[in-house]
C-alpha cells in the first residue's frame, strides 16, 4: 500500500509541475475556469488541532467529508482499515498488517473536531468495527472489493437524504456516479436505495463523475449541487482536469429527469434534462483542483471552497459569488508535512462549528490520518 501511494505521490507532483504551466498560459485568455478578480481572505490565523479519531471504535481512514441531515452533521469517510484487536488508539497499530477494511463508513461529528463517534459498528469483541456504508449488491456483479467514493451527504425532502458516490470496480476501473437516498434507521443514516440499473446513472466513460471532486446542499437556494472530473475516456493530460457540475432542486434528488446540467455560460448555461455531452474549457467550472468541500460564509458574503493543491500538501480556499464561478485565485492557509512520505488530499469544511464564519474548521487525509486545523479570519 505504502508503494502505491509513492507511486501516486510521484504521479501527482509531475503533473503538478506540467499543469501548472498550462494554467499560466489559460489566464487571460477568456478561460472561465482560471481565476479572476481578488480573493477577500487576507488575513487569517491558522492554528493546528491534531489529529482526529473515533471514541468508540479503531481504524485508520481518509475522506471525511461532512454533511447535514435532520440538525445532525456527519462525517462520511472512504477507505476504512480496521486496526488489531484489542487496540482502541490507532497510534499503536501495525500498519503493515491487514485486520480488515471497508470501503466507506459514517460517523456522527461531535462539538469537538478531533472526536467523531463511529455508527452502523459490527460485533468485534473487544472492539466493534465500521460496517459498509453503501452497500456493495452482488446482483449488479458487485462484491465487497468495490469502492464507492463519496463526498458530502445532504438533506433532500420529508427527513431524508442523498449521497453521491462513484462505483470503483477496482482493475476494472471506475464504473460510473451514482446517487443513493438515506434514511434514518433507528435513528441512524442508512442507505436504503441506490439509483439506475446498475447502481448508477452517470456512466464513467462517456459523463463527467459527478460528487467525485465535491457536493452541496446549497443553504441559499433548493439545490443540490454535485462536481465531478472529466469522464474516463479522456485521457489528455490536460483535458483530464476539467471539472464539471450539475445541480437538482433538493426534493427531486430521486428523479433523473429533473437534474440540470451546467453547459457553460456560452453555451446557454443551466439545461434541464440534457446531459453533457460537449468537455473541454467552454463547459467547465474548474481545472486542477483537488477533492474539497464548499460552504457559504456568512462572514465573507461568499461561497468558499476548501481543497489541497494537487501533491502540494497546501490547504487552499478560493471565493465566489455563484456556484457556477466564476472563482477567485487561492489563497493559502496551511502546508502540511507529509506523514511517512505520503498523499495528503480531500480538504474538509466543519462549519456546523461557527455559524458566524469568523473561523472555519478544516481536516484533511495525510496518509490515512485525519488532521485538523482552525483558521480565524480578520478584516
Amino acid at each position: 500500500m505504502l508503494r502505491r501511494f509513492h507511486i501516486l505521490l510521484l504521479a501527482c507532483l509531475w503533473a503538478a509541475a506540467v499543469l501548472a504551466d498550462y494554467a499560466k498560459q489559460q489566464r487571460g485568455a477568456g478561460d472561465p475556469t482560471q481565476p479572476v478578480g481578488t480573493n477577500p481572505i487576507v488575513k487569517f490565523e491558522t492554528v493546528y488541532l491534531g489529529q482526529q479519531n473515533a471514541n468508540n471504535s479503531c481504524s485508520h481512514r481518509d475522506l471525511g467529508f461532512t454533511g447535514e441531515l435532520q440538525g445532525k452533521w456527519y462525517a462520511l469517510f472512504g477507505d476504512t482499515l480496521w486496526c488489531a484487536e484489542p487496540l482502541t488508539d490507532p497510534s499503536k497499530d501495525n500498519t503493515s498488517e491487514f485486520h480488515g477494511m471497508v470501503r466507506d463508513s459514517l460517523s456522527l461529528t461531535t462539538n469537538d473536531p478531533l472526536v467523531v463517534v463511529d455508527l452502523h459498528l459490527n460485533d468485534d469483541s473487544p472492539v466493534r468495527h465500521q460496517k459498509q456504508f453503501v452497500p456493495f449488491n452482488a446482483s449488479w456483479g458487485e462484491d465487497n472489493t468495490y469502492g464507492f467514493g463519496g463526498t458530502s451527504i445532504f438533506e433532500t425532502a420529508n427527513g431524508a437524504g442523498g449521497i453521491f458516490y462513484l462505483v470503483n470496480a477496482n482493475d476494472a476501473g471506475l464504473k460510473g456516479a451514482g446517487i443513493a437516498k438515506i434514511e434514518l434507521v433507528s435513528g441512524v443514516p442508512t442507505v436504503t436505495k441506490r439509483f439506475g440499473v446498475s447502481g448508477y446513472w452517470w456512466p464513467s466513460p462517456s459523463t463527467p463523475r459527478y460528487g467525485d471532486v465535491a457536493a452541496f446542499r446549497d443553504p441559499r437556494s433548493e439545490y443540490v449541487y454535485a462536481w465531478g472530473g472529466a469522464p474516463t475516456s479522456i485521457t489528455d493530460t490536460t483535458d483530464a482536469q476539467y471539472v464539471y457540475l450539475l445541480r437538482v432542486k433538493a426534493a427531486d434528488a430521486y428523479e433523473l429527469s429533473k437534474y440540470e446540467y451546467w453547459w457553460g455560460e456560452a453555451a446557454g448555461g443551466w439545461k434541464t434534462g440534457r446531459p453533457l455531452t460537449e468537455f473541454g474549457v467552454r463547459n467547465a467550472v474548474m481545472w486542477f483542483v483537488g477533492q474539497g468541500q464548499f460552504v457559504w460564509s456568512a462572514f465573507w458574503g461568499v461561497y468558499v471552497f476548501v481543497h489541497l493543491g494537487p501533491g502540494s500538501g497546501d490547504v487552499l480556499l478560493r471565493t465566489a459569488t455563484s456556484l457556477e464561478g466564476p472563482w477567485t485565485p487561492d489563497v493559502k492557509v496551511y502546508t502540511a508535512t507529509p506523514i511517512d512520505g505520503g498523499l495528503t488530499y480531500a480538504g474538509v469544511a466543519h462549519p456546523y462549528l461557527d455559524a458566524s464564519g469568523k473561523t472555519l474548521t478544516i481536516s484533511f487525509t495525510n496518509n490515512n490520518h485525519i488532521e485538523v486545523i482552525k483558521v480565524t479570519f480578520s478584516k
